[in-house]
C-alpha cells in the first residue's frame, strides 16, 4: 500500500513524485501495510493509482513455492503476487509504455517473468547483503542472500541504488550489472525552516525503532552517549519519536518517548539539533536528509552518514564513539558553532536530496 510514515515508503513515495515530474505514471499496490493509499499521493499529478488484490489460496501457494525454488529468501517469497505480476503486464503491453519499476525485492520477483521479455528496472531500497547476518532467519545465510541479490541485479536491465556505499557493494557483488545511483530524496520545497528552539535545548531522534539498526542505534544513545552529553549540559533533553520503542520504567526523566508522530514540523522547530547514531545498515537514512532540510545541524555517527554525500564539518558534525558523539552533540547546541553546518546541510538536500533534483536526475 502506498503510505508514508518509515524511511522505505519515503523513499518510494520521492522517486513517485520525480517520475510524475516528467510525465504520467502508473502505481500499481497490493493492500499490504495500510488500509488505503496516503492523501499525498492522490494529490501528485499525472499519477494513477491501481489497487490489486492478491490471493491467498493455491495459486499464492504456487507463486511462493516457484519463488523458494529460483533461490528467493522466505521474508521476500511471501510477498510474491501473481495478481500484482498479471496486471503488470498488461499495462506494460500498453502502447507508449515506457520504464517498468520494481519497487523492492519482492515486487522484482513477482516481475522476473516480465523482465525476461522486456526491461524491468529494479529500486532498491538497501543493499540487502550488506546486513550483518542474524539480522532475520527468513532472509537466510548471508551466502544465500547474496546469491539470490546476485541474480536480482543482474536480471534487471537497471537497478537503483539508494546510497554511494550500496552501489558500490552492488558493484563488486554484480560486476556486469547496470546500476544507478537513486538517493532517497524529500519534498524540501514544502519544510518551512523557521524554527524556535526550546529551553532547556532539545536533541530530536526520529525513526521507527521496529527496524534493528535503529533500535540499535536508540540503545547506544541512551546507555553510552547521553551520560557524557549530561555531564556537560545536565539540562539537555531527548526527543524520540517513532513507533516501536516501549522506555523502561527506570528511564531518565530527561528522555520523553512521544512514540509515532503524524506530523514532525513542530518537533524539528523546537530542537537545537537532530541526531542519526546508526552503527548499522544500509541506504541513505531518510530522517538525516529531512533533518537536513528543516535546517538543522544534523550530529551522526559514520555509519549514519555513510548514505548521504554530506562533508564532516560542513554539512553535519560527526560523533564516532560515545564520547566522540556526545561532544559532536555540545558542539550542536552551541548557535555560534553550528549555525553555519545547518545552513550549509539545508543548501545540500535542496541541491541533492530533493524531489526537484532527482527527477533532473532521472531524466538523465
Amino acid at each position: 500500500m502506498p503510505a508514508r510514515g518509515s524511511g522505505r515508503a519515503a523513499r518510494t513515495y520521492g522517486i513517485v513524485r520525480a517520475l510524475a515530474a516528467a510525465g504520467p505514471v502508473d502505481l500499481l499496490h497490493t493492500g499490504f501495510g495500510a488500509d488505503a493509499p496516503d492523501p499525498a499521493y492522490e494529490a501528485v499529478d499525472g499519477l494513477r493509482l491501481h489497487a490489486i488484490s492478491s490471493s491467498r489460496g493455491a495459486r499464492r501457494a504456487l507463486a511462493w513455492a516457484r519463488a523458494r525454488a529460483t533461490g528467493a529468501p522466505r521474508a521476500v517469497a511471501r510477498g510474491v503476487s501473481p495478481e500484482l505480476a498479471a496486471a503488470a503486464e498488461r499495462l506494460a503491453r500498453e502502447p507508449g509504455r515506457e520504464r517498468v519499476i520494481a519497487d523492492d525485492p519482492l515486487a522484482a520477483v513477482s516481475l522476473r517473468r516480465l523482465a525476461r521479455r522486456r526491461p524491468v528496472v529494479y529500486s532498491a531500497h538497501n543493499l540487502e547483503s550488506a546486513f550483518r547476518p542474524g539480522r532475520d532467519p527468513d532472509w537466510g545465510s548471508r551466502r544465500r542472500l547474496q546469491a539470490f541479490e546476485r541474480r536480482l541485479l543482474e536480471t534487471a536491465a537497471e537497478s537503483w541504488m539508494p546510497s554511494r556505499p550500496d552501489l558500490d557493494g552492488a558493484r563488486e557483488l554484480a560486476p556486469g550489472a547496470a546500476l544507478r545511483y537513486v538517493p532517497n530524496v524529500v519534498d524540501v520545497a514544502a519544510i518551512d525552516t523557521r524554527r524556535a528552539p526550546a529551553d532547556p535545548p532539545q536533541a530530536l531522534l526520529v525513526g521507527n525503532f521496529d527496524y534493528a539498526p535503529n533500535r540499535e542505534g536508540l540503545d547506544f544513545l541512551l546507555d553510552e552517549v547521553m551520560p557524557h552529553a549530561w555531564a556537560a549540559e545536565p539540562r539537555l533533553r531527548l526527543i524520540v519519536a517513532g513507533r516501536g520503542y516501549e522506555p523502561p520504567a527506570a528511564v531518565d526523566e530527561r528522555v520523553e518517548v512521544l512514540g509515532f508522530v503524524e506530523r514532525l514540523d513542530s518537533l524539528y522547530a523546537r530542537a537545537a539539533c537532530a541526531l542519526v547514531p546508526l552503527l548499522s545498515g544500509g541506504g541513505s537514512p531518510v530522517k538525516f536528509i529531512e533533518a537536513l532540510a528543516h535546517g538543522l545541524p544534523v550530529v551522526a555517527t559514520p555509519r549514519g552518514a555513510a548514505g548521504v554525500d554530506a562533508e564532516s564539518g560542513r554539512h553535519y558534525l560527526e560523533g564516532a564513539g560515545a564520547e566522540g558523539f556526545a561532544r559532536a552533540v555540545l558542539e550542536a547546541l552551541d548557535p555560534s558553532r553550528s549555525g553555519a553546518v545547518a545552513a550549509s546541510g539545508r543548501a545540500l538536500a535542496e541541491s541533492d536530496y530533493s524531489i526537484e533534483a532527482l527527477a533532473r536526475r532521472l531524466a538523465e
